[in-house]
């Protein structure tokens, strides 16, 4: 018998490999980072000894839930201005807080909350566009998570960077320290083409290419940005930035809302990675995507949450469920964004569109093991007649029982292991009065 390091048991065992193979009383084989094998688990604890085995009675085993787009240490504005269209929202309420309060003491408390809510939800990855990029770096690492960091790029001075260059200092600066790092990705992230000038654009596209790293941009959210573009460089968003030369694989393009058929075969060919954050949309009113049209194109599709302030969570399990529904609505079509195809979105091709899917996305041999339990004894899973529906329309993040991202135990029965809750939660109350204190809230 070999040994290793972990076995971690299911009753169903969700590969997400390219055959979508399903395993009834599988397990996985640990040792180190990866995977070494996934099979019965009768022929898997005929192979292999261990020290540790984590029984899989009533559970569900499936690759880590990965958030294609957020803004993670917005989990302190948390409802702080809900209820308004992005526009008014973002200039009147997001960056006047967070030109009061964004500091690096601030990201590294914010983030630690994040990563909470994403370890106990089932979340392993996120990829981030945000500021002071090696503070949340520092919190994510502390958390065992894996994260694409991207340092926000703008046009005008922010609190992180006292000139439009000092953007790109900083960028250079996260990517010279975490590149190659086992946990995080270093990425550029100019914020939006109304936002950032051509000159802007070329140059983080530029310097993405010479550093071989992920571009990370938000793309036809509202109708506001399309016409706005329109109006400035006679050109749709999707196709201004085709003009600049922006576009490729290593483009993710969060929302991706007020697309138009040319649109979707230019980002078709040029292979670039879309995030749906569908809740955000809802919420903001800013529209949904049309993703059953960007599949059909050959659109390669993960899901993001967007930032904690304007959805309010940070619950992949949420954005699948809203998702499916939504579009077989929109299509008066119940076969639209089916079970599979939304989770999916949720595991491999979050990878994929983030450059990690040789390494994560689906439990196979030699993929690091960044795995997650579902506890399926509970009463909204009771009975169960079909997986991937039980996972995508009826489960909670609650039902999250454990996580591990590379062989790492993160969250065991439901206790994360890597960070201390009650400290997370008095940080959390003496921003909040802060926050409130700054920004003259009652």
């Amino acid at each position: 018998m070999k040994q290793v390091d972990l076995i971690v048991c299911g009753e169903y065992v969700l590969t997400m490999n390219s055959a979508m193979e399903v395993i009834k009383e599988g397990a996985v084989a640990i040792k180190g980072n990866s995977i070494v094998d996934v099979g019965k688990e009768s022929d898997i604890r005929a192979s292999y000894c261990t020290k540790k085995i984590i029984e899989g009675r009533q559970r569900a085993l499936l690759p880590g839930f990965i958030n294609t787009h957020t803004h993670a240490a917005m989990v302190y504005f948390r409802g702080i201005a809900d209820d308004l269209p992005l526009k008014k929202w973002l200039d009147d309420y997001i960056w006047p807080a967070e030109t009061k309060m964004l500091s690096e003491a601030f990201i590294v408390d914010a983030v630690e909350l994040a990563c909470l809510e994403m370890i106990k939800a089932g979340v392993t990855t996120y990829n981030d566009m945000y500021f002071f990029g090696e503070n949340a770096a520092a919190s994510t690492i502390k958390a065992g998570m894996r994260a694409i960091i991207g340092i926000g790029i703008l046009d005008f001075p922010f609190v992180s960077a006292k000139t439009k260059e000092d953007h790109f200092i900083n960028a250079q600066n996260m990517i010279d320290t975490f590149k190659g790092n086992e946990l995080i990705t270093p990425s550029i992230a100019p914020h939006t083409p109304y936002s950032c000038c051509s000159e802007t654009l070329k140059k983080a596209q530029s310097m993405a290419e010479k550093n071989d790293v992920p571009l990370h941009i938000h793309l036809s959210e509202t109708e506001w940005e399309v016409k706005e573009i329109i109006s400035r460089y006679g050109k749709r968003p999707v196709q201004y930035l085709e003009s600049l030369g922006f576009l490729s694989e290593r483009v993710l393009a969060a929302h991706c809302v007020w697309l138009d058929e040319r649109d979707i075969d230019i980002l078709a060919s040029y292979k670039v990675g879309v995030s749906h954050c569908i809740e955000s949309n809802l919420k903001l009113a800013s529209g949904i995507a049309p993703v059953p049209a960007m599949l059909k194109a050959g659109v390669k599709i993960g899901f993001g949450t967007d930032g904690a302030a304007s959805n309010n969570d940070l619950n992949i399990i949420g954005e699948m469920s809203t998702a499916a529904k939504v579009h077989k609505a929109i299509a008066q079509d119940p076969t639209t964004m089916d079970a599979k195809t939304s989770l999916l979105m949720a595991t491999r091709w979050g990878a994929e569109i983030l450059g990690l899917g040789d390494r994560i996305g689906s439990l196979q041999a030699g993929k690091e093991a960044d795995i997650i339990s579902i506890n399926l004894r509970k009463p909204h899973l009771s009975p169960l007649y079909d997986i991937y529906s039980h996972i995508v329309y009826a489960a909670l993040p609650s039902d999250v029982d454990t996580v591990l991202v590379k062989g790492k135990l993160l969250m065991e029965k439901g206790c994360v292991l890597t960070l201390i809750e009650e400290e997370i939660y008095e940080k959390s109350f003496n921003w909040h009065r802060t926050i409130k204190e700054k920004l003259g809230m009652p």
